[in-house]
């Protein structure tokens, strides 16, 4: 009967980490005021007749705040690391320089940094309603389980406070988004 309680529990943090992995995931995908190469993850480049992703035909930099650099590993690939760019509708314009494919990132406006915000908050908010339902499966197993009033009782307690501390990790992780975005 431990072990049953103990796999519940187990579970139930497991699928809450999940969603926290997620919403981190999610994250990385909102830009702030600076350049990431993750601003490009979602580019994907014909090459030799194949959509591949950028990070696997060239190196992606920042080589400071507002420029990305993409160094293909062929010289030939520049234009198609141009045009899916361009495809990508990042709202980027690439340039190149023969060499290199070059990126300036424009800087966010006010009413931008407020969207982006809302943005990461609605995400965040996915994450806390993933968690409360990894809660209420969690608890619903517990009473499937046929346990004793008291340990029935002692379990879904550990799980509540297993939930509030997953709910504030979103909410930390939701704070140092926003600081990052709101930043100027």
């Amino acid at each position: 009967m431990n072990e049953e309680i103990e796999f519940i529990i187990d579970s139930a943090k497991e699928s809450m980490e999940q969603a926290i992995k997620h919403l981190k995931k999610q994250l990385v995908n909102i830009r702030a005021g600076k350049a990431n190469p993750s601003m490009l993850s979602s580019v994907m480049v014909e090459y030799y007749g194949t959509m591949t992703p950028l990070n696997q035909v060239s190196n992606v930099n920042t080589p400071d705040a507002r420029t990305l650099t993409i160094q293909p590993f062929e010289k030939g690939m520049i234009k198609e690391i141009e045009k899916g760019i361009m495809n990508a509708n990042l709202g980027f314009n690439p340039q190149n320089n023969g060499d290199n494919v070059i990126i300036n990132v424009p800087p966010l406006t006010e009413e931008r940094r407020i969207q982006l915000s809302k943005q990461a908050k609605a995400e965040a908010e996915e994450a806390k309603i993933g968690v409360r339902n990894d809660r209420r499966s969690a608890m619903n197993e517990i009473k499937k389980a046929d346990l004793p009033e008291d340990v029935q009782k002692d379990t879904e307690e550990e799980i509540q406070k297993l939930t509030d501390s997953f709910i504030e990790e979103i909410d930390k992780v939701y704070a140092n988004k926003e600081k990052e975005i709101m930043t100027v």
